[in-house]
């Protein structure tokens, strides 16, 4: 096992992309390790003096290693000469990304691995004000600036110069965050809401936010409420994952809760269960959740003009909020980095539970506002005797149902999940769980090319297939239009049908 690891801890550099760095914290250059946060913090050195940028803020989540990082990218970026500022505890990723505007940086980075499995940790970058052209506004990178800082990466040669010249950021910078994310809230009801940050960095910042909003303060799971980097009680620190709410939605049972709030270990994901028609606690999808916020959102009086925007293999009910309530709407590629760069932005989200409710204070993805609004959603809900799925309900009522679903295939190797995409494109299937192919796209061929499929079915049946930016699986995203009844037991049928069709190549 030993020649195993050497192996993997020497199969080439870790690749410096879109997402910035996540790998496993190993040994050798193909792992996060303090060598190769060096070298990525000497390249990024080098891309922002090469455009007369020099300001920089540092944050970090409660990763092993994460602390370490921060320090060795302080060192390598202060001797490079630039102004180097760090925040003065772990905190959650929105703030990072409120603090690049807030402090007028002309760059950020992140040490986090989000809420990937806990021996991995990663490197998040994000770009203030305008850079090449492109509006950043404290929005991670996109291309061509990954590239462009990847081959800086490349150039860097030892030994790198190293400072101790850098300033920590005073608490003012997050009492200036909590204050704004609570601004113009207010709570109708009192609430009973349970709250877990799933053994991340959430709950100070959460649990302050709601008390300057002047919101009941939320219950804790206490097994996760304080900052773990083993994740003990989780398999994936990720709320999506099957079973890892289950603390939460007991302990929401024991207490005779009316919500129960989750982020993912870094806070900038949020999820969202509540009781059903049935009366039976049910996790909201991050489609579901979308669509609450967009129409609340989109239904407010202030709102005059603007845009709601999703990413294309998000719900389009959003589309139809936005036409009932004369807004425009924008779809992206797949990503944050993506919805973050729309122009007059109310209201943007993606289906992976990532939520931006309040695009001036925060131009990312923020779980920790996305959870203050979804409280207090709820609470004028439960004034009326309502829940969030009522409130759902009743958007269907209006814009028609839009279920949707999805399925991960994990493969142990990358060549398969590609050759699986290589056998759809030279043979695309003629029909789908009896169901006639109507259209099939190969979206690396659209305008905005990216790798995936996208497939019609008679019926307004939308299928998506794209590889995971970061993992080894594929993943399929399926949204049926029409009526109640019918959707749910077709959705089963579909996903039966690709199940199958995946399963043959494992």
């Amino acid at each position: 096992s030993n020649e195993i690891e050497l192996r993997k801890s020497f199969s080439g550099f870790l690749q410096f992309g879109t997402a910035g760095l996540r790998g496993e914290v190993r040994p050798g250059p193909s792992g996060m390790n303090r060598a190769v946060v060096a070298r990525t913090a000497a390249g990024i050195a080098e891309f922002l003096k090469s455009r007369n940028l020099k300001r920089i803020v540092i944050g970090h989540d409660a990763r092993n290693g994460s602390k370490e990082f921060m320090a060795e990218s302080a060192e390598i970026l202060s001797g490079a000469g630039l102004d180097v500022y760090l925040l003065p505890r772990e905190l959650p990723t929105p703030v990072l990304a409120f603090a690049v505007n807030e402090l007028k940086m002309d760059c950020g980075i992140m040490i986090t691995a989000s809420h990937n499995p806990a021996l991995d940790n990663g490197y998040k970058v994000y770009l203030g004000g305008v850079v090449d052209g492109t509006v950043y506004r404290g929005s991670q990178i996109v291309s061509p600036a990954d590239l462009q800082i990847a081959a800086k990466i490349a150039e860097v040669s030892w030994p790198l110069p190293r400072g101790d010249n850098w300033q920590i950021v005073g608490e003012g910078l997050i009492d200036s965050y909590v204050s704004k994310i609570s601004a113009d809230k207010s709570e109708s009801a009192k609430a009973r809401i349970i709250y877990t940050a799933m053994h991340g960095v959430g709950t100070k910042t959460l649990l302050s936010v709601f008390e300057c909003a002047k919101f009941q303060r939320p219950i804790l799971v206490t097994e996760q409420a304080e900052p773990d980097p083993k994740f003990p009680t989780v398999k994936f620190p990720n709320p999506e994952e099957s079973g890892a709410i289950d603390l939460a939605i007991s302990l929401a049972t024991s207490e005779g809760a009316d919500l129960v709030i989750a982020n993912d270990p870094d806070a900038d994901r949020c999820a969202v269960a509540a009781k059903g028609l049935d009366g039976n606690w049910s996790m909201l999808t991050g489609d579901q959740l979308g669509t609450i916020f967009g129409y609340y959102l989109a239904s407010k009086k202030s709102v005059r003009g603007g845009v709601l925007a999703t990413t294309i293999v998000s719900s389009s009910a959003l589309e139809k909020i936005a036409a009932k309530f004369g807004l425009k709407y924008q779809e992206t590629l797949t990503g944050f980095k993506y919805l973050s760069k729309v122009e007059d932005l109310i209201f943007g989200y993606e289906e992976a539970i990532g939520y931006c409710v309040d695009p001036r204070s925060v131009n990312d993805k923020d779980g920790i506002s996305a959870a203050l609004l979804a409280a207090q959603i709820n609470s004028e809900l439960l004034s009326n005797g309502l829940s969030l799925f009522d409130y759902l309900a009743k958007i269907w009522q209006e814009i028609g149902l839009h279920l949707t679903s999805q399925i991960s295939i994990r493969v142990n190797e990358l060549e398969v999940r590609n050759r699986i995409l290589r056998d759809l494109r030279q043979m695309p299937p003629e029909e789908i769980a009896g169901i006639k192919v109507v259209s099939f796209e190969d979206l690396a061929l659209s305008p905005t090319p990216t790798d995936g499929l996208r497939i019609w079915l008679a019926g307004d049946i939308r299928i998506i297939i794209r590889p995971s930016g970061t993992e080894p699986k594929l993943k399929c995203y399926i949204e049926i239009t029409g009526a109640a009844e019918e959707s749910k037991s077709l959705m089963d049928q579909v996903k039966g049908e690709l199940n199958k069709l995946f399963t043959r190549y494992s």
